[in-house]
């Protein structure tokens, strides 16, 4: 009698076994084994770098743009920032439309998935050549070079003559997400152009979305943390085959006739030398929702440093305790050996941790509530002065520089009281201007 062990799974095992029992006869015993795998993968340290560098460099672009905009809101002229798309300000009651169209939407994934994640992959294609083209297009306009535009047309979406580089840009990107959509089941390569595609999506969708105050942020973190503890770990409970939703939408469905996967995650191989790499290749995933949603109460913090001009304290606060909220869901993948909800670990960090900073400092009740961001912003030099002024500016505070290309405003005196001439006893010694 031999003793054969085959991994598993594999797919020489029934080969194998036939060849024994013409070898060694009827008498044969086959075991099967799975080897040892490590409890972490050197994959998570590339998907902990990827993640916590889009939350940091979105929030960080989120806060200084809109900054910017608001700096810019004065002037009306045709230049660049008007033709910038605005940001969307989140209300409570489109945080509750969103949740319900995320719950259907994962619910109608789990029952039709074969013919629904076709329509995800078209939607990831369009959204993430559009995010593509929004973060490289500043670094394009910055060059030197090539800066002629389309000629006089009437086409739709040239009228405007757009510069001829960034009409190339934008058929680059879109030519980078359609060689993902032929390409995308190329395990081999596949999967770096989607984490490249995955976080422009996620970087132009922080600088686009904009939670107002600390309590829509709060709202919608606390709101997902439970879709997502729901889907994960109760809706096991609730299917026939007592798998989760969640994992079982992210994963792909075992009994999918397509053998498509949706690509609304990161993925990164597994790069331990394994024996049952040598018969699948299998990834470990971290979904965007991830690294949306505390990302948008990071962007939040970086515009509420600007305000109170706290040297980004907020925003290196939160940027660490999603850091840390991550290391945690690691951890926990590690220990349960199984899908982790990771906004169960990633919400309580980030929301304590700004909460806590906010409180410690004194400013909680302007945090909450985002109290006087529009006009508590501290305005350049060459603001003008409002028009209900109760005293005239002195004349050495009066002289400010105007912006390039424009001219001083004149400041009329009234009539009726004109002004008085200055006596030499008004004068100061050696001095050429009146006393204030």
């Amino acid at each position: 009698m031999t003793r054969l062990a085959f991994p598993w799974p594999c797919s020489a095992t029934k080969t194998c076994w036939t060849f024994s029992r013409q070898t060694f006869g009827r008498v044969v015993r086959a075991a099967l084994y799975a080897p040892k795998e490590p409890m972490l993968d050197y994959n998570m340290v590339i998907i902990f770098i990827m993640a916590v560098g889009t939350v940091a460099l979105g929030g960080y672009w989120a806060g200084s743009r809109d900054v910017k905009r608001r700096y810019m809101k004065h002037k009306r002229d045709d230049g660049l920032e008007k033709q910038e798309d605005e940001a969307v300000d989140v209300t409570p009651v489109m945080i509750c439309v969103f949740v319900v169209m995320c719950c259907s939407m994962l619910v109608l994934l789990y029952y039709f998935y074969d013919k629904l994640v076709y329509v995800i992959i078209g939607i990831f294609c369009l959204a993430s050549s559009t995010g593509l083209y929004s973060c490289l297009a500043p670094l394009v306009q910055r060059l030197p070079f090539c800066q002629c535009r389309v000629p006089d047309n009437s086409l739709p979406y040239l009228h405007k003559r757009p510069q001829v580089r960034l009409l190339l840009l934008a058929l680059l990107c879109l030519a980078a997400s359609v060689v993902w959509g032929v390409f995308r089941n190329e395990d081999q390569w596949a999967w770096i152009l989607q984490d490249a595609l995955g976080i422009a999506f996620c970087l132009y969708t922080l600088k686009t979305i904009r939670l107002p105050t600390f309590k829509a942020c709060t709202l919608l973190l606390l709101v997902l943390f439970v879709y997502d503890v729901f889907f994960v770990f109760i809706t096991p409970f609730l299917t026939k085959s007592g798998n989760s939703i969640m994992v079982e939408v992210a994963t792909g469905p075992s009994d999918s006739a397509t053998h498509e996967k949706l690509p609304m995650v990161l993925k990164v191989p597994r790069l331990n030398a394994s024996p049952l790499a040598l018969c699948d290749r299998p990834f470990s995933l971290l979904g965007f929702g991830d690294i949306l949603v505390p990302g948008l109460l990071v962007a939040y913090c970086h515009r509420f440093d600007i305000q109170v001009q706290s040297s980004r304290v907020y925003f290196v606060a939160c940027t660490i305790a999603y850091g840390v909220g991550l290391l945690v869901t690691f951890m926990a993948l590690a220990l349960m050996q199984r899908g982790q909800p990771a906004l169960l670990y990633l919400v309580p960090c980030t929301l304590v941790t700004s909460g806590a900073l906010a409180l410690w400092r004194r400013e909680l009740g302007m945090f909450w509530t985002g109290s006087g961001f529009a006009k508590d912003l501290p305005q350049p030099p060459w603001a003008p002065a409002p028009a209900a002024s109760p005293q005239p500016p002195k004349a050495s505070a009066a002289l400010s520089q105007p912006p390039p290309g424009e001219d001083a405003p004149e400041c009329p005196v009234p009539a009726e009281q004109p002004p008085e001439p200055s006596t030499p006893e008004e004068m100061r010694p050696g001095s050429s201007e009146p006393t204030a």
